[in-house]
C-alpha cells in the first residue's frame, strides 16, 4: 500500500467523527468569524473554511447548493456566509483566514490558536 499523496491529520479520530469535527468547526468561524482551537485543528480547518467562501463568492444556485451538500443543515449560517462574509472578499482572491498562536492550554499544554476571519 502505497502512503505518497495522502495528505491531512487523523487527530486521533475515526473518519467519521472526524469529518463532523471539521464540519462543525467551519459552521463555528463562518457564525462566530473567530474560534479558538488547537493549532493542528485550526491548520486543518482553515483550507476548508477558505474553500467553502470562495464557492459562495460565486453567488449561483448551484454554488449554494454545493455548500449546503458540504455543511450540516445551519441554514442561517448559510445565509450569513451567501449575504454578508463572500460579498465582504469579493477583491480578494484567497487569505480569508488568519490564525493567531495564544499560547499553551492549561490542562495539557496543547499549542493553542484563534482562527479567525480577515
Amino acid at each position: 500500500m502505497s502512503s505518497h499523496r495522502i495528505g491531512g491529520r487523523k487527530l486521533s479520530r475515526q473518519t467519521g467523527p472526524r469529518k463532523a469535527l471539521y464540519k462543525n468547526l467551519i459552521v463555528a468561524v463562518l457564525r462566530y468569524e473567530q474560534i479558538k482551537t488547537t493549532e493542528a485543528k485550526a491548520k486543518e480547518v482553515r483550507s476548508q473554511v477558505e474553500h467553502v467562501i470562495t464557492l459562495a463568492k460565486d453567488g449561483s444556485l448551484a454554488a449554494r447548493r454545493r455548500i449546503v451538500s458540504e455543511l450540516p443543515n445551519e441554514p442561517l449560517v448559510i445565509d450569513k456566509l451567501m449575504n454578508e462574509i463572500a460579498p465582504k472578499y469579493g477583491d480578494r482572491s484567497s487569505g480569508f483566514t488568519r490564525i493567531v498562536k495564544i499560547g499553551a492550554r492549561a490542562g495539557d499544554a496543547a499549542p493553542m490558536v484563534q482562527l479567525e476571519l480577515v
